[in-house]
């Protein structure tokens, strides 16, 4: 389980270029300050497999899909 993280500076830019409102950027914002999806996370799934990856930069998301490819590989070879 992945959990994407970002810094609340990178992720009031990323909502409001996307065009979401006051009340949205705030909801996530919040959101995002206290953790909540993590902690779902953490609380629905095995902490082993619940890994926190940071988002804040194209360099990290890039680095995020390639350890996805990579995981969802892995995966397809040990369970063929």
């Amino acid at each position: 389980v992945l959990v994407l993280r970002a810094n609340t500076d990178v992720l009031f830019d990323r909502l409001t270029e996307r065009g979401y409102n006051e009340k949205k950027r705030s909801e996530n914002l919040e959101a995002e300050i206290m953790q909540v999806v993590l902690d779902e996370a953490r609380e629905s799934y095995a902490l082993e497999i619940v890994q926190e990856v940071p988002s804040n930069t194209v360099e990290e998301l890039e680095s995020n899909a390639e350890r996805c490819q990579v995981w969802v590989e892995q995966w397809v070879a040990n369970n063929s």
